[in-house]
């Protein structure tokens, strides 16, 4: 007998016995019944009331059988905000790839709200318990300016006097007078998708939020590396001003040398002393190899050197950075508007359903003379 079956059950012979004691007080006022009719009757109202106590008793443990699988085996209150916040995203994940609405209760469990999308989780590192690919990096996060900041506008430089005389380095006065003083950032739109299976779908609120993030934080790092680094001409007009190698819009400074050694240290030394006191060389591992490989000799004390002792400056390392880009990087800035969107996909060549997401980004080199790309001459 099911739940339901014992519900309706244990109604029926309820109303058949308060049926039975209404009959049973009508007999026993009832001059004209005989004690055999009472007797009779008597018997049947305790018939049913074993029967109906029976019955009752096994719906009520059934019924908080029920309530215990529906309750959650942990308070709201009871669990850690990791919990929570995994929680609340695995339930935001599971609702858009059923194409269900998302609630304003899951915005606000991930720290944010419905009117700005619950974008506030993007990038967020967790701990992993789940084998998933190997996480994209981005070096430029380290030492690049990032903020999420609607309709973002800055001044070019951070700080002013009362006239412009001040600015000592006339390439960059010529550029502040050609550029102007703000630097206003713009939305641009790109999507990440990650591939979710049955399982992981199904598996647990930890590993499901996980699995996610590491996709769409993948997918956005490889995005910010992907527009700084592109090389010129650029593909995407709407991109052309985010890549440091672009000629027609940043137009950075490239400084020649006999070879790459002597290119980076004449770039550090041909920098602004304000931009390169602050400077770090982001260039290709390969090409520090190759440096070192010609400065040793065939030495092996080089490569144990930091890159910092050896090139003068920090280092930090890309594949995506075909030409050694050294500069104050403060000046490269990544902005996301808040807005985000959350949909379900499905790729109809592998069938595979897909978690996505709608960003809107921008990435803005405020001061190019900040920069310089290090070239070896005829190349």
């Amino acid at each position: 007998m099911n739940f339901y079956e014992l519900k309706t059950n244990v109604s029926n012979i309820g109303s058949a016995l308060k049926d039975a004691n209404e009959q049973l007080s009508t007999l026993a006022a009832d001059p004209s019944a005989t004690t055999e009719d009472i007797s009779a009757q008597q018997k049947k109202v305790d018939a049913l009331q074993v029967r109906y106590e029976t019955l009752n008793k096994q719906y009520k443990e059934e019924t908080a059988k029920q309530q215990a699988k529906l309750k959650d085996p942990k308070e709201p209150d009871q669990k850690s905000p990791e919990e929570r916040k995994n929680q609340a995203f695995a339930q935001l994940v599971r609702n858009t790839m059923a194409k269900q609405a998302v609630s304003a209760e899951i915005y606000q469990a991930l720290g944010d709200d419905s009117s700005t999308g619950g974008s506030k989780f993007l990038p967020k590192t967790v701990s992993t318990n789940i084998i998933a690919a190997p996480e994209e990096t981005n070096p430029l996060r380290d030492i690049s300016t990032v903020t999420q900041i609607p309709n973002l506008e800055i001044p070019r430089l951070t700080f002013t006097l009362d006239d412009s005389d001040f600015i000592q380095d006339t390439a960059t006065a010529k550029e502040m007078q050609a550029k102007g003083d703000t630097v206003s950032f713009t939305r641009n739109k790109f999507k990440v998708k990650v591939g979710v299976s049955e399982t992981v779908l199904l598996g647990s609120d930890a590993n499901l939020t996980q699995y996610i993030e590491q996709g769409l934080r993948n997918g956005v790092v490889t995005k910010e590396r992907s527009v700084a680094f592109a090389t010129d001409p650029v593909s995407k007009e709407a991109e052309k001003h985010m890549s440091f190698y672009d000629k027609s819009t940043v137009n950075i400074k490239h400084v020649t040398g006999a070879d790459l050694y002597e290119a980076i240290t004449q770039a550090v030394a041909d920098l602004p002393e304000s931009y390169r006191e602050n400077a770090t060389i982001v260039m290709a591992y390969k090409d520090y190899l190759n440096i070192v490989k010609e400065l040793s000799n065939g030495s092996a004390t080089l490569y144990g050197a930091q890159p910092s002792a050896v090139l003068g400056k920090p280092v930090v390392f890309t594949d995506a950075a075909s030409l050694p880009v050294i500069g104050d990087f403060s000046y490269s800035h990544y902005n996301y508007d808040i807005d985000t969107l959350y949909e379900q996909d499905k790729d109809v060549d592998t069938g595979i359903e897909k978690f996505v997401v709608t960003a809107w980004f921008d990435h803005q080199i405020k001061l190019a003379n900040a920069f310089r790309i290090a070239e070896v001459a005829g190349k």
